[in-house]
């Protein structure tokens, strides 16, 4: 019988433990995968089977937007640009393989809107209201238009298309709605008031419905964000980056996976800290200059 020598036992026993190591790490990614397929189909049940999303065709709404095609929702794109609406709903369909319907849409005409809403024939189970309009001036000097448009599009459309589209999800028993606050909207922000206060709204609409709806089987969140490096941002902020800014698709993600847990969502960690240090331990007046000096510099 041939004996086995000291360094073949070695190799050997390093060789099984690189197939035991493997097997459990294949093990979890396994277990990992089985788990995301899972998450997924519980999201496309929950809340299918499409997705509406106002302001859907670049920045932020274009990031929702494939937050949810990744997880198996057919997509309802309403925006005012017309050629970057129809580009978004291409590259959309190309890329996951989902029904994408694109309207071309003013929300600030909410009863046409309605109109195109009430006029598909598919089932909606996700709102996610994105579209806003920021009027970026002293309030002295914003116009009337400005301030009429920026209630129509940040507070009349999202309050009233939230109506319309929760009766079907109560009567259904399952659907979900995000709206889009602001961190801009946790205390008076000066250059950007008339905005802030209409996400302030959003904020405190949000909460309301949460409780409201959650017995229906509804989940409401509103999604205070900081900066976030949108086109328009990055046109609009001519001095460095606010801290916190994060990346759009960072902001979708962190939002559709709080959907369900709670009222209000604040993506990214700067955020949250600072939100708190806003609301909980400055006063008013020291919460505003702070709030002043990041917005001071958008024009």
């Amino acid at each position: 019988m041939k004996k086995q020598r000291p360094y073949e036992s070695v190799r050997y026993e390093k060789s099984m433990d690189t197939v035991i190591f493997l097997a459990i790490n294949l093990n979890c990614v396994s277990r990992l995968t089985y788990a995301k397929i899972i998450f997924m189909k519980s999201f496309k049940e929950k809340y299918g089977p499409y997705a509406l999303i106002a302001g859907g065709s670049d920045g932020l709404g274009f990031a929702f937007a494939e937050a949810a095609a990744r997880r198996g929702l057919n997509l309802i794109l309403m925006a005012r640009q017309k050629e970057r609406l129809e580009a978004a709903a291409v590259k959309l369909k190309e890329t996951y393989n989902v029904d994408v319907i694109a309207f071309t849409a003013d929300m600030a005409d909410f009863e046409n809107v309605k109109k195109m809403i009430k006029g598909l024939d598919v089932s909606i189970g996700l709102l996610i209201y994105n579209a806003a309009f920021a009027p970026i001036a002293l309030f002295e000097n914003t116009s009337e238009e400005d301030l009429a448009l920026a209630a129509a599009v940040n507070v009349k459309a999202p309050l009233l298309i939230t109506k319309l589209l929760s009766g079907p999800m109560i009567a259904k028993k399952r659907g979900g709605i995000v709206l889009m606050s602001s961190l801009a909207g946790t205390q008076g922000s000066p250059n950007l008031a008339s905005y802030a206060a209409t996400k302030s709204f959003n904020a405190i609409l949000g909460e309301g419905l949460w409780k409201e709806l959650k017995p229906h089987g509804v989940d409401v969140i509103a999604c205070c964000a900081g900066a976030i490096l949108t086109p328009g941002y990055k046109q609009a902020e001519k001095s460095k980056q606010a801290p916190g800014t994060l990346n759009a698709d960072a902001v979708a993600e962190q939002t559709l996976k709080a959907l369900g847990k709670g009222p209000i969502v604040i993506p990214g960690a700067v955020n949250k800290i600072g939100r708190f240090v806003l609301m909980r331990l400055l006063s008013r007046k020291a919460a505003i200059n702070i709030m002043s000096k990041n917005t001071g510099g958008l024009s």
